[in-house]
């Protein structure tokens, strides 16, 4: 990466950088917080991974997906500068990162907010030098490249932080507490803990949307918003203290009134997600895909009370073994899937963990499209039940286009 953008003009040296790192949540962070400094009047890249449909959706500006042509032109320049340095192409998620920091440098965005791919010590966003870094909750995700512990772990996410600069985390966990405290004190970094800075109080759910109070260091706030369940507590925390913080680093238009009108225009899509078919049938779509995302999902589901199906498929490096049992615990029916990738695990394999469906409400159905089909057209003259489709961002990202463009009506 350093090679490549040292033949590009070093433009990750020209931005203001916000790199958010984390197991879940950070996502969610990384688009409230851009939402926020984008209701404050500055103009905000915002590059976040994986996307649901499009290439396109992983690099924003002002909100607005980069255009299909846009993000030709920066591909095109970035292989031919590689072959006049005769350097190895990027890898796909570095020349995505390449192409973000092109496209934000190109236009002078006043902050750029950088989601991190995986980890953090090795990731293609940690090149830039980031006047913020923040760290979401941490989980057992990516075993196989980041360790077995919680400690391992953090202590790969806290390399995202630099020396003199505030790193905003969310630090419950005593393991992952003491690794981000021994990360910081090594790297010179502020440490700001957000579960002791701040505190979340839901007032709520009515219809889509949730309301919450947050008392901050500098702010009591009353918000709303259209990002669902109690696990956006802590996401809502590490924002609102994000961007407290680049207040203190000299966006002075950030102030309360922004911090709340940003947290209400702020849209998330795929995380806890509700569609209607044209004939009036619940989805709700997430993008769950690890033990902690399942646990929240479910965590959810029960506060609602009701009845639902499943439509499940996983990725073949995720535990499927912590996440499948607990999602379908309450489900009525289950439907195992395939998501179209070629690191998909074959559903047969997981008939196994729920042996107490062996009699029947469970089916194995490998394309996905299919699966949503029947899984209707079973559900025809039954009492409507509310369809949770979920595992991989990968399969929810496909059946979010399909449920759009051949459900809709």
């Amino acid at each position: 990466m350093l090679a490549l953008l040292a033949a590009l003009g070093l433009p990750q040296l020209r931005l203001p950088v916000v790199l958010v790192a984390g197991t879940n949540g950070k996502g969610s962070v990384s688009s409230l917080l851009a939402s926020i400094a984008q209701v404050a009047g500055y103009r905000v890249g915002l590059y976040t991974s994986p996307h649901l449909e499009s290439p396109t959706e992983r690099i924003k500006l002002d909100g607005h997906d980069i255009a299909d042509g846009e993000l030709a032109h920066w591909l095109e320049l970035l292989l031919a500068r590689c072959a006049a340095a005769s350097l190895e192409p990027p890898t796909y998620f570095e020349a995505l990162t390449l192409a973000a920091l092109l496209h934000f440098d190109r236009y002078r965005v006043d902050l750029a907010v950088f989601e991190v791919g995986l980890g953090g010590r090795l990731d293609a966003t940690n090149v830039t030098e980031p006047l913020l870094s923040v760290i979401t909750s941490i989980g057992l995700d990516h075993q196989n490249v980041l360790g077995d512990t919680l400690t391992a772990i953090a202590g790969e996410k806290v390399r995202v932080a630099r020396p003199r600069r505030p790193l905003v985390a969310w630090t419950a966990l005593p393991e992952v507490s003491a690794a981000i405290e021994a990360g910081c004190a090594e790297i010179g970094a502020r440490l700001v803990r957000a579960e002791k800075e701040a505190q979340v109080l839901p007032l709520g759910q009515a219809g889509l949307t949730q309301r919450l109070k947050i008392h901050s260091r500098r702010h009591s706030l009353e918000v709303e918003t259209r990002l669902l369940g109690a696990h956006q507590e802590a996401n809502l925390a590490l924002a609102v203290l994000a961007a407290e913080e680049l207040a203190d680093a000299g966006y002075s238009r950030i102030d309360g009134a922004a911090i709340e009108k940003g947290i209400a225009a702020c849209v998330w899509p795929g995380r806890l997600e509700w569609m209607t078919t044209g004939d009036g049938r619940r989805v709700l779509i997430d993008a769950a895909h690890n033990e902690d995302g399942a646990v929240a999902l479910a965590q959810y589901l029960e506060t609602l009370g009701e009845p639902y199906d499943l439509l499940f498929g996983a990725l073949g490096d995720k535990s499927v073994d912590k996440m499948l049992p607990v999602l379908a615990r309450d489900a009525e029916h289950i439907t195992l899937t395939r998501p179209p990738s070629p690191r998909a695990t074959d559903p047969r394999a997981w008939l196994e963990l729920l042996p107490e469906r062996a009699n029947g409400d469970i089916a194995v159905i490998d394309d996905p499209a299919e699966a949503l089909a029947q899984e209707f057209a079973r559900q025809a003259g039954l009492p409507r039940r509310t369809l949770v489709m979920c595992g991989s961002i990968y399969l929810i990202g496909h059946l979010r286009r399909i449920l759009r463009e051949d459900y809709s009506q």
